[in-house]
């Protein structure tokens, strides 16, 4: 796949400087110089610590013959420079076209809220290759090509990234792309280029808020999935907009959607309702009613949360034109994403969960759906990241006091900030939601805190340990360790011998 810096230049709606042949030929894109190679164009970004344009003489001794920049550098004369006011918009007009817009060429559908993107998409996508179709999936975890696994950095990679993956997954053959889509990438346009057939909307509580400053900013961020389903330059058919009517910032979604709508949900009125609900430790089982769907479903997953994500996937599916016997017998070889609600064995006689809830309302649920398997006691192991919405701390603090029975405050991924300091400012909030003579614990340490509660735990107890879910590091202000909430579990039962050894 090759373009000319003249055909890529074309491209640019705004105002740009040509320095260098128009005629140069571009074999890639990289804003990572340790990844150029012979023929690239290397994007000099700007991030909050490092200037990317300080790495392009490193990039044109890799092979890069052009370079994309703000400023004039000083590079070899041989070296063509583009040089533009802002190098985002640049490449959101470039990137797409130098790859044909493969996100014009395969089905596309996004996954956009809160809380349950990634369970949604991996849904979706089982039952999609339940059909027949060959998928990719983006999202938190990782990207897939049907069953090959790509390593992903961001929910929404950037543009440059995104498109990337989007050019191999129709190289090899995808029909159809399920991804999360994040609030930062549709804020800042990381998705230019995508034309999107299906958007599912999840749910909306407070999260980014560091980012968006208001709900109404985050919600309008979220809007613009829904908006973009009927933009002018479409090339495809059949749009559907797939979203909660039980969430209430469902009204400022419904009201962004201009094509044909399926609303889904549990306590009112849908296109697609979940009832007679029976939620169990490990399974689950429901009735979904509507006017074109009438089915009992027993599941392997389990939380009326992943009742609600089965409902949103079962909309994207029947939009994408998925018959109701297909999508009923997929859904009961469906089995849990990792980390998220996701049970620990190691021969304990308590139950261990470990769950990526990071925000208020994900913590909530995770607490709400240990607590509907009728424990004997739930132990809470929580805490929250740095460098994101502080505002959340003691309110998430303030809901592990008043749904676990002894909730353990922990460090999450302090990232540049103090642990201690982000573990006061939560349990502050635990404080505030103390019954009288509940006993609380504050570990700083992650791995002491997780090794106390199974310490404490007791037969049909419930450890909840959430924040990190799937993830196996800790990002800590002197760098990144390895570290995974599945594994220390386990190791706390067999040293503390509390199960098969």
């Amino acid at each position: 796949m090759t373009k000319t810096v003249g055909e890529l230049c074309k491209q640019i709606k705004g105002i740009y400087n040509l320095n260098g042949s128009a005629d140069t030929v571009i074999t890639g894109i990289s804003s990572d110089s340790r990844q150029i190679e012979a023929g690239y164009l290397f994007v000099c970004i700007s991030g909050v610590h490092v200037d990317g344009a300080a790495f392009a003489a490193q990039a044109v001794e890799k092979g890069a013959v052009a370079v994309l920049t703000t400023k004039h550098l000083d590079l070899p004369k041989s070296t063509v420079q583009i040089q533009v006011p802002d190098i985002h918009h640049a490449l959101e007009d470039m990137v797409p076209f130098f790859y044909d817009y493969p996100g014009k060429k395969m089905r596309m559908i996004g996954v956009t809220g809160t809380n349950g993107k990634t369970t949604t998409t991996h849904i979706i996508a089982h039952i999609l290759r339940a059909a027949g179709y060959h998928v990719g999936v983006i999202g938190t975890i990782h990207a897939l090509i049907d069953d090959e696994e790509l390593p992903i950095h961001n929910t929404t990679p950037d543009v440059v990234e995104l498109q990337h993956f989007l050019a191999l997954m129709q190289e090899k053959g995808m029909t159809h792309v399920v991804m999360e889509v994040s609030s930062h990438a549709l804020a800042l346009n990381r998705v230019a280029g995508i034309e999107y057939d299906t958007a599912v909307f999840t749910n909306l509580t407070q999260d980014h808020l560091d980012f968006h400053k208001t709900m109404e900013n985050y919600v309008a961020a979220k809007a613009k999935l829904f908006q973009s389903l009927t933009a002018a330059d479409h090339v495809k058919e059949n749009k559907t907009a797939v979203v909660n009517i039980d969430d209430p910032w469902s009204k400022d979604i419904l009201n962004a959607c201009h094509c044909k709508v399926l609303t889904y949900g549990v306590e009112k009125d849908a296109d697609l309702k979940g009832s007679n609900l029976k939620v169990e430790l490990k399974k689950s089982s429901f009735d979904v009613v509507g006017p074109f769907v009438n089915v009992h479903l027993n599941m392997n997953i389990t939380g009326l949360f992943n009742v609600y994500n089965t409902l949103a996937a079962i909309g994207a599916a029947h939009a994408e034109g998925v018959d109701e016997a297909t999508i009923d017998k997929a859904i009961q070889t469906f089995h849990s994403v990792p980390g998220r609600f996701e049970l620990v064995e190691a021969g304990q006689d308590f139950a261990i969960v470990v769950d990526y809830s990071h925000t208020p309302d994900s913590l909530q649920k995770a607490l709400e759906t240990a607590r509907a398997m009728k424990p004997n006691r739930i132990l809470a192991v929580f805490g929250c990241g740095g460098d994101r919405d502080k505002t959340k701390r003691p309110i998430m603090g303030r809901i592990g006091a008043e749904l676990a029975d002894i909730p353990i405050v922990t460090s999450d991924n302090p990232r540049s900030e103090n642990p201690e300091t982000i573990v006061e400012e939560v349990e502050a909030g635990v404080k505030e939601g103390l019954k009288p003579g509940q006993h609380h614990e504050v570990i700083v340490n992650r791995r002491d805190a997780i090794y106390r509660a199974v310490e404490l735990a007791q037969t049909n107890d419930i450890i909840v340990i959430a924040g990190k879910g799937h993830e196996t590091y800790q990002i800590l202000n002197d760098g990144t360790i390895h570290f995974d909430d599945r594994e220390e579990a386990r190791n706390a039962v067999h040293a503390l011998h509390r199960g098969d050894k």
